[in-house]
Parts: C-alpha cells; sequence; structure tokens
C-alpha cells in the first residue's frame, strides 16, 4: 500500500491560472505534474503509475500480434537522417546539436531511420520477414505553440513500433493488427477511439490512418458521416462539390472595381455571389511560388496543396515575395501570368464566368473561363470540407468534430529503406527493398485525453483499468481507526488491488475532496462509526451515494467492484473504421 502521507504529492484548491483545457488543470490540481518549463514537465508518482498501466495494456496488445519489445537511444548522430533527407527537411522542430567531437547529432523526435537500420540489420533474407518490434522511448519536438498540458507538449513518451516486410500484402496485413490492437488498447483504457483516414506526406507513406479522441478540448478537425462510414481529418477529407450553373461561355470583360480588394467586396461591388468569382491564394513553397485558383465560396486546405504539389512545408505568400514576381496583391489573375505554379481547384473546371482580378490595379475580369482563358500546372482537389457537404459516393451530409490524436499508423513502404539501403534477398535470388510500417501512441497524451472524457466538477474519475491505485481507503479517527484502516488495506492488498491510504491528519472534508480530485474509481472510508458498525463505508466516484459493507465481505465486494470496472470496457466489440486499403 501506498501511505498518504508518504506520498509525494501536492493538491491545489484553486484552478492554476495557465491552464485553461480541463486535463491541464486537474492533472496540476491532482498533483499528477509540475511543469518543469514550456511544454515541459516531470511525471509525478500518481502519474507515473498511470503511465505505467498505460504502458502495460499496450504491452499486451503488442504481444498478442508477436510484436517484440526493444529500446533504441534518444540521441542520434545525424547520419541516417541525412541519407534519408530528414536532417535538412524537417524544420526546427527538430533539435540538432554537435558533440565534443564537432559531430552533427540529433535529439530524436521520431525513429524510422534508426529502425530502418535495425532491420536492415536483421533481415537479410525473405525467412526474417515480417517482423515488427516497438519501444516505449522519450521524444523530443520544439513545438512552436506548446499547450494544453499534457497534450501538446515538447518532451514526451512514445510507444512507437515498426514492421518490416518482403511485400504489400505483408504489410497490409500486419497494418490491420496493428489497427484492430491499437482499438483494443485504446477501448482498454476508457477511450472509443475515432478511426480516420490522415495525411501520410509527413512520413513519405502511401496510406495513415489517425486514432482521436473525440472531446471539444481537440484541435484538430474531424470529418465523420452520421452513419459512421467515413471518417478522415480535416487535412484529407474529400467531399462532393456543388455545382453552379453560370450559363454558357461568354466573352472576357474588364471592370472597374475601385479600392475592391477582397472577393467578398467584389462580389458584393458587382452583386454577385461567391461561387461566382475565383479566388487566388499565394503560396511560398520554399524556392517558388505558387498560385492556387479556387472558387471563391471555397477554402484552400494546405494539407491537399502539399500534396499535389509535392512539398513537406508550404506557408503564404508575404507581400514582397508578390511583388518581386510582379504580382499585384488584391487584383491577381491566373491569366497572362508567367513564371508561376498554377494550382487549380477541381471546382473551376465545373464553373463558368467567373470574376477573377485583371493583374491591374482597381479591375477584374468577368466571364474567366477554364481552360478557356488559363491553364493550370496542376489540377486537383486542394478545397476545405465544410459542415453539410455531402460524402462523395454515399451522399450523407458531412459533419465536423473536435478531435485529440492519440495514435497513428502509416504504411511507409520502401522509402526510408530505399534511402538506407535496407534490402533482402527474395526467393528467386534478387534484392528488394523492405517494405515498413509504423504505428505510434502519445502515452501522455492518451492519459489526458481520459482526463477530458473522464471528469467532473470535483476532478478526474479514472477508468478501473489505468487509475493509480484501484482503491482509496481513507481513515477518519484516533489510533483504533487507524489500526483498522491499516489492517483493510493489507487486505486488499493480499487480495491483488493495489492501496492508496489516506493517512493523514486532515478533516474529512480535505480528505473526500482530495480522493474525488485524485480521482481513484472506488473509496472506502474507515471512521469510529463503521468500526462500532463492523462496516467499512463505501463510495464508487461516479456515484453520488456511499453505502456501509460489513466489515467481512469489504474484500469480496471491493474485488467484484474493481472486476466489474474492467468488464465495462469492451476492447472486443466491432471495429467501425473506414478501409484500410
Amino acid at each position: 500500500m501506498q501511505r498518504m502521507s508518504r506520498l509525494f504529492v501536492r493538491t491545489l484548491r484553486d484552478n492554476p491560472s495557465e491552464a485553461t483545457l480541463v486535463s491541464h488543470r486537474l492533472l496540476l490540481r491532482g498533483g499528477y505534474i509540475r511543469p518543469l518549463g514550456a511544454g515541459i514537465y516531470s511525471m509525478l508518482p500518481l502519474a507515473w503509475r498511470v503511465q505505467r498501466r498505460i504502458e502495460q495494456i499496450i504491452r499486451e496488445e503488442m504481444s498478442q500480434i508477436d510484436c517484440q519489445e526493444l529500446q533504441m537511444p534518444f540521441v542520434h548522430p545525424s547520419d541516417l537522417w541525412e541519407h534519408t533527407g530528414r536532417f535538412e527537411s524537417v524544420g526546427p522542430e527538430m533539435v540538432r546539436f554537435q558533440d565534443r567531437w564537432d559531430r552533427d547529432m540529433v535529439l530524436a523526435m521520431t525513429h524510422e531511420e534508426i529502425a530502418t537500420d535495425l532491420g536492415k540489420w536483421f533481415a537479410s533474407s525473405y525467412r526474417q520477414l515480417p517482423v515488427s518490434f516497438y519501444q516505449f522511448q522519450s521524444k523530443f519536438r520544439d513545438e512552436p505553440r506548446p499547450r494544453g498540458g499534457l497534450l501538446r507538449v515538447r518532451e514526451f513518451t512514445m510507444k512507437d513500433a515498426y514492421s518490416f516486410h518482403p511485400d504489400f500484402e505483408s504489410l497490409d496485413d500486419t497494418y490491420n493488427q496493428f489497427v484492430e490492437a491499437y482499438v483494443r488498447a485504446f477501448r482498454r483504457c476508457g477511450i472509443e477511439p475515432a478511426v480516420v483516414e490522415s495525411d501520410a506526406l509527413a512520413m513519405s507513406g502511401s496510406m495513415a490512418h489517425e486514432f482521436h479522441c473525440l472531446t471539444p478540448a481537440g484541435e484538430d478537425t474531424i470529418v465523420v458521416s452520421p452513419t459512421g462510414t467515413y471518417a478522415a481529418n480535416m487535412e484529407v477529407a474529400t467531399a462532393r462539390k456543388p455545382v453552379f450553373d453560370h450559363g454558357a461561355p461568354a466573352p472576357l470583360t474588364k471592370v472597374a472595381t475601385p479600392g475592391k480588394t477582397t472577393i467578398e467586396e467584389v462580389a458584393a461591388f458587382l452583386d454577385l455571389e461567391l461561387h461566382q468569382t475565383l479566388k487566388a491564394v499565394f503560396y511560398w513553397t520554399g524556392d517558388a511560388l505558387a498560385f492556387v485558383a479556387i472558387r471563391g465560396d471555397l477554402a484552400v486546405n494546405e494539407a491537399k496543396l502539399r500534396h499535389l504539389l509535392g512539398v513537406p512545408e508550404i506557408r503564404l505568400a508575404a507581400d514582397q515575395e508578390l511583388e518581386a514576381a510582379g504580382i499585384v496583391a488584391g487584383y491577381a489573375s491566373p491569366i497572362g501570368l508567367d513564371n508561376v505554379t498554377i494550382v487549380v481547384d477541381d471546382s473551376v473546371e465545373s464553373s463558368t464566368n467567373l470574376v477573377a482580378g485583371a493583374n491591374t490595379p482597381n479591375f477584374h475580369l468577368t466571364n474567366v473561363n477554364y481552360p478557356r482563358d488559363f491553364q493550370g500546372t496542376l489540377v486537383g482537389d486542394v478545397s476545405q470540407v465544410r459542415p453539410g457537404d455531402l460524402h462523395v459516393e454515399s451522399g450523407e451530409p458531412l459533419e465536423l468534430q473536435a478531435g485529440i490524436e492519440i495514435g497513428n499508423t502509416f504504411k511507409l513502404g520502401t522509402f526510408y529503406s530505399e534511402k538506407l539501403d535496407a534490402t533482402f534477398l527474395a526467393a528467386d535470388g534478387s534484392q528488394h527493398p523492405i517494405v515498413m510500417g509504423s504505428y505510434g501512441i502519445g502515452i501522455g497524451r492518451l492519459a489526458a485525453s481520459v482526463v477530458e472524457r473522464y471528469h467532473d466538477d470535483d476532478g478526474i474519475i479514472w477508468p478501473s483499468s489505468i487509475a493509480p491505485y484501484d482503491v482509496h481507503v481513507v481513515q477518519l479517527g484516533d489510533s483504533a481507526v487507524a489500526t483498522g484502516a491499516d489492517v483493510l488495506a493489507g487486505e486488499l492488498e493480499a487480495s491483488g488491488l493495489s492501496v492508496l491510504l489516506d493517512d493523514r491528519s486532515e478533516s474529512a472534508g480535505v480528505k473526500f475532496n482530495d480522493a474525488d480530485l485524485i480521482g481513484i474509481p472506488l473509496r472506502l472510508t474507515v471512521s469510529k462509526r463503521t468500526l462500532a458498525a463492523e462496516a467499512v463505508e463505501f463510495k464508487a466516484r461516479t456515484d453520488e451515494n456511499a453505502e456501509n459493507i460489513p466489515r467481512d465481505q469489504v474484500v469480496a465486494t471491493i474485488k467484484k467492484a474493481h472486476a466489474d470496472g474492467i468488464a465495462a470496457l469492451t476492447p472486443d466489440a466491432p471495429i467501425p473504421m473506414p478501409s484500410l486499403g
């Protein structure tokens, strides 16, 4: 048992001013975490026990799919990162430094390169494939805007796994196993995850999925259909685009639009709807400008645009970059524009007689038609889905929900193995690059997501599977009560339950408030009154009222309540999710 008088914890009565999200506030108040710097936290004993229980659940699920645990270094020589090109392409979120011999080093923000190197060392033949391994390891990403306590941090513990295959069919099979194992693990932790399609470009993969805890605290936007047949991150979501009849193509006409520089101003001035306009949005791709031509009622989805351009990063172009290219901000047009990549959203293909800039201050062009009046370098879907847009296949109206990403899976294919020359000998004697997958879970973020889902005004309500302790025993009274509480706690421990014993010399109100704040699912109270009645007061964290249990039935009752709490989690229920391909 752990005596609370000796527990390394300090609870807070008031809400910390810096904490705006529920999980951040309650984890600070409950003495689970302690900030050291922006996005850097100490995991105190209560949080560490939660983390260890989450890790154990994941270990059990990984064992079920024959994935082996190991640990890779946190500090990496730059060589492997240079071979894949990510030493240069990854931005300032990756910490680079030099050791005492002036060799370039990095702090791990992910482990694809190191995992590939291990796979190359191990799997020289098809007979050794497939194989997979995982680790629990620290990562550091220098987030520009850490927020929300453990939800967006710079240093964190990641469970990351990597699989190695002779072909894509083998990868598909293992990928599906990982997805199912992840869903079971999240459910055992109390989260019913939304499995959504996501952007694979960041990992140079061919397919990716994310696992989200749906909650208003989430900073990701998830697009879902009411029946659950479609779910995707906003970054990759698609929908039917409404088609409007703007009439047969008419002659191009130049009109005066004095001082009207925004689509909204131009549409109002010419008495048009936004879908009758052509919006110009400019991006800098690292070495060149990209002109995005999109219908005026739609917004650019930057992740889709990155995909279409085939670049890792983009940003909105600065005014000086537009000026250097001879582009008139507010009046730009793709017509007659040279030396700029023109990206045409497919909404423009199905629209006629749009209004666009004239590349002249205070003038626009009416009756602009594609491809009659201008050509696109690239054409595709780069628009953002809106609530109410219709699903491409079913026609269902789509909804937007907020989610916290708690895990991800990627089909990496051969990108890393080709870069690092990780090949294997096939049965016919030929050499082939190893086909790879990558799979991750953020442990701290998962714990914080559970708090976002399970809490009330008084504190955290941990699911039985990952609570720091199974039972919270509160003693109220003198030495006789203390002895009775000690004996009870010992019996519970002997039965296989973990116990936090509040033996502090505090008032009943303080102890009960702390018990609710810390959030252990089962509470027992030993007092003079209960001793006299040969009973113990029992209250589940989710119950409003307490009840007395005969002393000789306490252990059996609590063991059953704990087992019922575990059984209430249903990891093997059917898994609703989009096709994994």
